[in-house]
């Protein structure tokens, strides 16, 4: 056999701490997940906060740049695509990238996308796509903030020279266990649709808001609300599907360490076995010789007279 009883102690000991490590990497992910599921429905009572007060402003008619349904002016596209650093994730960022460039293909004019993340940004880059920036994936929930105020301030530099005419998210959202799927949505400009939809929110009291001061300055204030709150979920949601991707991940090696390491513990079992047959019989060979005939004690070697004493042999005479 090419292995012996020391190497496949090694590779037994090995599994076991690749094991370790894999199951320490999936609690990790388990409690990642919840902290960012966690943080997209404490989200959804301010979002709601701020639908109502940009459906105030648009019923009391303060104008606001939009764009209407359906039409598609030829442009630079801005987009931001929000991927993994880390790799042991599955297919997470091969998804997303497939898909952003089939969405962006089917859109007419010049692209510029920003990567949220290392792996994210080399998949794009091989598919061709023209690469503005890169952006640090956040480790934690409360390092989404200042990525998405470094986004705003770079989209609204570029917007404000005017060199994009759409500005385009896309992130991977979680679906029931570990299953994502890819999904985009449009940050700007604003369209006539979405705007009408906000409209025609019901308040919840009996009792209309008014905007003071003409409502210009608040429904700014409130379109910057509502474009941190996208840029916010679509991250959050992002997180939450590497972590769930990287869950299964760790989930399928697991199964392949476990499966691995039953084979060799029966490798090892099985070589072990073998190696006590073959000094098995190599001692009832020697019990017979020496029965049969007459054996110089001094031919026999040490371990063998001891291990016949242990199994009731005898050796006549004091030289045989």
């Amino acid at each position: 056999m090419s292995d012996t009883l020391a190497s496949l102690r090694h590779k037994i000991g090995g599994a076991d701490k690749l094991e370790s490590v894999v199951r320490t990497m999936k609690a990790m992910a388990a409690s990642s997940i919840g902290q960012y599921e966690a943080a997209v429905r404490a989200l959804a009572d301010y979002e709601r906060t701020v639908e109502l007060g940009l459906g105030a402003c648009f019923r009391q008619g303060v104008p606001v740049a939009v764009e209407r349904a359906g039409r598609i002016d030829a442009g630079v596209i801005g987009a931001v695509v929000f991927g993994s650093d880390q790799g042991l994730v599955g297919q997470f960022n091969d998804v997303m990238a497939e898909f952003v460039v089939q969405t962006l293909g089917a859109l007419p004019g010049k692209k510029k996308v920003w990567a949220v993340g290392e792996r994210i940004y080399s998949r794009l880059a091989d598919a061709g796509l023209p690469l503005a920036g890169q952006f640090a994936v956040p480790n934690s929930v409360t390092a989404i903030t200042p990525l998405v105020g470094q986004i705003l301030i770079e989209s609204e530099a570029h917007r404000a020279r005017g060199e994009y005419a759409h500005v385009y998210v896309f992130h991977n959202r979680p679906q029931s266990e570990a299953l994502y799927e890819p999904v985009s949505q449009r940050l700007l400009p604003l369209d006539a649709q979405w705007q009408q939809g906000l409209a025609k929110l019901r308040w919840p009291t009996a009792s209309l808001p008014e905007v003071m001061g003409g409502g210009e300055e608040t429904l700014r204030a409130l379109i910057r609300e509502y474009l941190f709150i996208s840029l916010f979920k679509a991250c959050a949601e992002s997180l939450a599907s590497e972590n769930a991707s990287r869950l299964a991940a760790m989930q399928r090696a697991e199964k392949n360490i476990d499966a691995l390491s039953a084979d060799l513990s029966q490798t090892f079992y099985r070589l072990r076995q073998s190696s006590i047959d073959e000094e098995l019989f190599d001692v009832i060979a020697g019990f017979n010789a020496l029965s049969k005939g007459t054996v110089h004690i001094e031919t026999v070697p040490p371990a063998l007279l001891e291990e016949l004493r242990t199994r009731g042999g005898f050796i006549s005479g004091g030289d045989q």
